[in-house]
């Protein structure tokens, strides 16, 4: 056992001559940050392994890595939704840590820092979390994904106070988890992916740093709610060469076709309506496809609206999603977000505070990076809207027609 006092929950695992320490933290706690700082200046261990991927690293330690980021190329490589998603994540675990006066991810702070000082291996051994939400999106029923969408939406918008006793109670998992522990409970096909998994390539990861054992003693930070996963993930059987198992958990659960082809053919029909409208008369195509305009291009200038958008995006939304509701290769959401960038421009400001203004949801409206996220989301949907009610409506008016 360890000379330091340690409070928190640990185990200890034996793997190939290796004694891995697998401490428990919450990812909110000063006391748990207190306990990784007591551990590794201890100077029993001689490698530090913390739940942390590359990504999340880089956040943490370079405090420019926000600045950097090319908000256009988030969007058209279809990444805003997921950098959306952390920054909720994120504004719940700010708000936490303003509440408790400890800065998110103290207890990996305090690894980092003190393992440097001690000059002793630091090894990432998290997923990325962009994978895990992805692996947990496309592994759940289509039905419930609204539900996460909601406890991501939820985290953002509580205000409820949390207390010393709740922060210390988020041993039981990171915010993530904590985030969707709801539907994880009752849903073996959220579980796999958000945490099964995750105890699975932690092991993996461990495996692959220490492959030849080199390293006798290996403090392991993870939240609370991995430790009996991991180590019973560590007492298994694991590969002498870990990378194929890995580069599979890595990997992107492959997207149903359907959801492809539906906004092909929902074009091809709303095109076929426009056609048979002018078949039967003029006034009634001309109806079809002012309607279309009306309804489309007016709920993805909604959308815009709501976000807070430059009155020109808004415009930019109205004429641009009507067209592009038929041109599935191109969306209505890109075209406005590069109207508002191209309007108001965010500066080094902006993404300097982004982490700060997103913790309060009036935030989310106020920066101007985290306003083009919302007018790429709103616009998007609002055009995804128009486009069904508006299919909708144009075969009810072609069959009126033709009674």
């Amino acid at each position: 056992m360890s000379s330091a006092a340690v409070s928190g929950p640990r185990q200890q695992v034996i793997k190939h001559q290796t004694e891995y320490t697998l401490l428990g933290t919450a990812h909110v706690s000063k006391q748990s940050a207190d306990e990784v700082r007591a551990l590794i200046q201890s100077g029993e261990f001689d490698a530090v392994a913390i739940e942390l991927c590359p990504a999340r690293f880089a956040s943490m330690t370079d405090p420019d890595a926000l600045a950097k980021l090319d908000l256009f190329q988030v969007i058209k490589q279809g990444k805003a939704g997921l950098v959306a998603a952390n920054l909720a994540l994120g504004s719940f675990q700010q708000r936490v840590a303003e509440e408790s006066g400890i800065a998110p991810g103290a207890e990996m702070q305090a690894a980092i820092e003190e393992a440097q000082a001690k000059g002793l291996p630091l090894w990432l051994i998290d997923r990325d979390v962009g994978i895990t939400l992805k692996r947990v999106y496309r592994n759940v029923p289509w039905w419930q994904r609204a539900g996460l969408l909601s406890g991501l939406i939820g985290s953002l918008f509580s205000r409820e106070k949390v207390s010393a006793d709740e922060i210390e109670k988020l041993k039981e998992g990171d915010v993530l988890e904590s985030t969707f522990s709801e539907f994880a409970a009752e849903s073996e096909k959220l579980y796999q992916p958000l945490i099964a998994e995750r105890d699975h390539f932690m092991a993996l990861r461990l495996a692959e740093e220490n492959g030849t054992s080199q390293y006798k003693k290996v403090l392991v930070v993870v939240g609370a709610g991995h430790l009996k996963g991991l180590a019973e993930n560590l007492n298994s059987h694991l590969p002498e060469k870990p990378q194929e198992q890995l580069a599979i958990l890595n990997s992107q659960p492959a997207a149903s076709r359907w959801p492809k082809m539906l906004p092909w053919v929902i074009a091809a029909l709303v095109l076929l309506g426009f056609g048979l409208g002018f078949s039967r008369n003029t006034e009634l195509g001309w109806q079809l496809i002012t309607d279309w305009v009306l309804i489309n291009g007016g709920l993805s200038a909604l959308g815009v609206l709501i976000a807070g958008g430059h009155p020109l995006t808004v415009l930019t939304a109205f004429l641009a999603a009507p067209l592009t509701s038929l041109n599935p290769t191109v969306g209505a959401g890109m075209v406005a977000a590069a109207a508002e960038l191209w309007l108001r421009k965010p500066t080094v400001a902006d993404f300097s505070s982004l982490r700060q203004d997103t913790a309060q949801w009036t935030g989310w409206w106020k920066n101007r990076v985290s306003r083009t996220l919302l007018v790429f989301i709103l616009a998007t949907l609002g055009s995804a809207a128009g486009t069904y009610i508006g299919g909708f409506h144009i075969v009810g008016l072609l069959s009126g027609s033709a009674a």
